[in-house]
């Protein structure tokens, strides 16, 4: 079986599109890094490394620091999967950082988002 495109797909590639999402919604670039480094473990440095790079999702999900354990705590829909049903494990990381995006884009506090 072939692996999902979004795999392969640099996260520096997708990253613009996370920002612009944010800010059409009045937030900011550093609320998206925030949360990007919440549920990954890397540092701000670390994350700007992986853009540079083009690190592609699966390497950059596989190669975090730390993913947080807390990230079992997001549920909801996102592309019309509930992010707790998906069972590939690497779709499932994906996944809650669009719903983390998603959140933020609606205006939700960043303490609820980061799910403190």
């Amino acid at each position: 079986m072939s692996k999902h495109k979004i795999y392969t797909m640099s996260v520096a590639r997708v990253y613009p599109h996370y920002i612009s999402k944010a800010e059409k919604k009045g937030r900011a670039k550093s609320e998206v890094d925030e949360i990007i480094r919440w549920l990954t473990g890397y540092s701000q440095e670390e994350l700007e490394v992986q853009l540079e790079k083009q690190t592609d999702f699966e390497t950059f999900f596989a190669e975090a620091p730390q993913l947080n354990p807390s990230r079992t705590l997001i549920k909801g829909v996102v592309c019309g999967v509930r992010v707790e049903d998906i069972e590939e494990p690497m779709m499932q990381e994906i996944r809650y950082l669009d719903k983390l995006i998603d959140e933020l884009a609606k205006g939700k506090a960043m303490e609820k988002i980061l799910r403190k």
